[in-house]
Order: C-alpha cells, then sequence, then structure tokens
C-alpha cells in the first residue's frame, strides 16, 4: 500500500506543475478527453530522470513510409471506444499489412493511469498490446473498483496481469516499481510536449499531430501520407 501510495504521489507532483488533470470528469465532447485546462506546457524540460532506455511500443513495419502515433490513457473513455472500434479496422487495414509504423504512447491522468502502464509493459513488448486490449475491455471494471480505491484498483489490475500469465510477483514488482514509474511520467511530458498533445487520444501521422477522429477521416490521412 505505501508503495502505491507512493506512485500516486509521484503523479500528484507533476499534476501541481499543470501536467494532469486528477480526479476529472470525463469529458462529454466527441473529440476525446482534454488534458488539463492549464495546457501552457514548457517547450524544456529541465529533468535529472534518464529515460533513455523507456522503450515505444510498436507494431507494424518500422521501415514504412508512414508512421501513426497514437497518445492515449488506459483511464480514458474515448480511447477504450477507439480500441474497441477504430483501431481494430487500423490493425486489420494497415498495420498487420505492414502499410504503417504504429507507435502507441501512454498518456497519464492519474495514478491508476500509470499502474496500468506499469502492468502492460511489464511482461515485455510481446504482451504489451494484448494486455492494453485486456485493460481497455475492463476499464469500466478496474478502474472504478472500489469507489476508485487504490487497493481495489491493485487488485482488479493484479487479476488482468494473472489472466495474461503473469504471476503474482512479478505482477507486484511492476506496478510496485517507483524509479520505472518516475521514468515513465517524464518521457509521457518530453514526448507529449514535442508532439503537443492536449487531449487523448490524439494521433500523429507522419509528424503532425491531429485530434481524435472518424476512422474513415484517418484512413484518408494516413493514404495522404504516402502508405502503400
Amino acid at each position: 500500500m505505501k508503495r502505491l501510495i507512493a506512485i500516486l504521489a509521484v503523479v500528484a507532483v507533476v499534476a501541481v506543475a499543470g501536467w494532469f488533470l486528477l480526479g476529472r470528469t470525463a469529458s462529454t465532447e466527441p473529440s476525446g478527453t482534454p488534458l488539463a485546462s492549464d495546457t501552457t506546457q514548457p517547450t524544456d524540460v529541465a529533468s535529472d530522470i534518464d529515460i533513455s532506455d523507456v522503450q515505444d511500443m510498436t507494431q507494424g513495419n518500422p521501415d514504412a513510409p508512414v508512421t501513426v502515433i497514437e497518445y492515449a490513457s488506459y483511464t480514458c473513455p474515448h480511447c477504450a471506444t477507439f480500441n474497441a472500434g477504430a483501431y481494430k479496422q487500423l490493425k486489420k487495414d494497415y498495420i498487420d499489412t505492414d502499410k504503417i509504423n504504429f507507435i502507441y504512447r501512454e498518456v497519464y491522468f492519474d495514478g491508476p493511469g500509470v499502474w496500468a502502464s506499469l502492468l502492460a509493459r511489464c511482461a515485455g513488448p510481446e504482451k504489451f498490446f494484448g494486455i492494453t486490449d485486456l485493460l481497455y475491455a475492463s476499464q469500466s471494471t478496474w478502474a472504478n473498483a472500489g469507489g476508485r480505491d487504490p487497493v481495489a484498483i491493485s487488485a482488479e489490475l493484479k487479476k488482468i496481469g494473472r489472466l495474461a500469465g503473469m504471476d503474482g510477483d512479478t505482477i507486484e514488482a511492476c506496478i510496485q516499481d517507483e524509479d520505472q514509474a518516475k521514468k515513465m511520467v517524464e518521457w509521457f511530458k518530453v514526448h507529449s510536449t514535442q508532439d503537443d498533445i492536449t487531449a487523448t487520444p490524439s494521433f500523429v501521422i507522419n509528424g503532425t499531430t491531429y485530434s481524435n477522429m472518424a476512422y474513415d477521416k484517418m484512413k484518408e490521412l494516413i493514404d495522404a501520407a504516402g502508405a502503400e
């Protein structure tokens, strides 16, 4: 429990600087869930946290002419909707056919989102997207467990980890890794600043940032960017 609170503190410190919206209500806008209303983000974030070993999670063809980056939060309802629908179409049409290089980058609104990210990365890149699917499919259960009680949420996340084939000790070590949590938060800050991310989900297609959109519009943009 103390380690869970420590990771919550990591996120809270960043929230004070205006990076996260803690205890937010879900957005009613169709475009996505906004980050903090104070979205004045520094262009140069000084930090002594080394993020060089934080790995991008990718699918598809790394040498494809089009790169699509999704910025999403595991606690964002709009992101769960995208994962259940448009992402499946994107995967079928462009990722599985090696027409694009797809990158998924986590956004953090709250402590549970960080724990979910730590869990998704726990078993390595091979299982990351499978665990991500499980997290989004059961988002309403684990993210609201016990009235959003940290202990209840942790217990639900551990169930997902076991379902993905991880043992209890491994799961415990991953979701209570405070140093890794700090790295992930810093990693998010750097990339979201570079790509001007203000809501989730957001997409960067060959360097241009877009807000949430219908799949037909995304397909049009990917094709125009040169997907083959």
